[in-house]
């Protein structure tokens, strides 16, 4: 028998039922399990239309599932229980539209996303009982709008002498958010004292933006390579929208004088002179031709009067 005091009292107890005593008041050493998220995957951009898979991955760490629970800024609007039948359980919500069939413990499928799918989704796991013990992880996601086409280029010429001036704009059309541009020259990102930035424009009643972005600066020699340079716009929306244009002007060198034409002046004036030499070399000619012809008419008229002379003094002498 052993001697005990309990509140204040002393009591005999048999040494037998020491040990059941024991393990029955005295706690054991206890056995931790916690449940653990291995990498909670909510996409932070999606594209309105498309489908999303939301993904919650855990280890129970020897716990059984009691359950997993989606929210959406706070309200539950997915639910898997594995005791329950069905398993899984819906419930509405503003810009949740659930796929059933594409949705398990560890995963859920949004469908046809809008713009109000947007916002802060949880994801939460416990535990069954006696515990009931939960884990959470949460991330958020933000539906975008993509612009209908690709980025335009207005302003531009098709050919520019160096010293000219270039002033060219790249329009991105209505999205939401307004998509990012930058200008590139020679696939060189462009210094920033050459652009020139305009409001961004927004149409109603569905809030889209359209992003406009200037580029001017005097074109040098540099600019042109292989007698070409181009000019190229980027039209960025986070990492989910990437798309660009490209334009190739060409250096329109300036007229030089021909020099063949220089040649043919040159020929027509040593012609000219040519012809000028012979036009009066002829008349030298032709006065020197004229003389010879007046002497010869002169002896002729000479001999004329002698033979007249001759025939009056024999007629005069019979």
């Amino acid at each position: 028998m052993v001697v005990v005091a309990v509140a204040g009292h002393e009591m005999w107890i048999p040494l037998l039922l020491l040990p059941w005593l024991w393990l029955t008041f005295v706690p054991g050493p206890h056995v931790a399990h916690a449940i653990k998220l291995t990498g909670l995957r909510v996409p932070k951009y999606a594209i309105l239309g498309q489908s999303v898979r939301l993904e919650c991955p855990y280890e129970m760490e020897g716990d059984e599932l009691y359950s997993v629970r989606w929210y959406k800024d706070g309200n539950e609007f997915y639910r898997f229980v594995p005791r329950d039948k069905p398993e899984m359980q819906v419930f509405p919500q503003r810009g949740v539209s659930v796929n059933v069939h594409n949705s398990s413990n560890n995963h859920v499928t949004l469908e046809t996303v809008k713009l109000s799918t947007s916002g802060k989704y949880l994801c939460e796991v416990s535990a069954e009982a006696p515990d009931f013990q939960t884990v959470s992880q949460h991330g958020e996601m933000v539906v975008v709008v993509l612009p209908d086409e690709d980025p335009i280029i207005t302003g531009g010429k098709a050919r520019y002498q160096i010293n000219d001036y270039v002033r060219v704009n790249c329009t991105s059309g209505r999205a939401r958010p307004a998509a990012q541009l930058a200008w590139y020259i020679n696939s060189e990102l462009v210094d920033p004292a050459l652009l020139r930035r305009y409001p961004t424009i927004v149409s109603f009643p569905d809030q889209l933006e359209t992003s406009i972005l200037g580029l001017e600066f005097r074109v040098k020699q540099k600019h042109f390579r292989r007698g070409d340079m181009k000019l190229k716009c980027l039209a960025t929306i986070h990492n989910v929208y990437w798309k660009s244009n490209e334009e190739s002007v060409e250096n329109d060198k300036p007229q030089k004088a021909p020099i063949l034409e220089s040649r043919k002046s040159g020929l027509s004036s040593s012609s000219s002179s040519s012809s000028s030499s012979v036009t009066r070399a002829d008349r030298v000619h032709a006065g020197n031709g004229a003389t010879g012809v007046h002497q010869d008419l002169d002896r002729i008229l000479l001999l004329l009067c002698a033979l007249f002379s001759l025939v009056l003094v024999t007629s005069h002498h019979r």
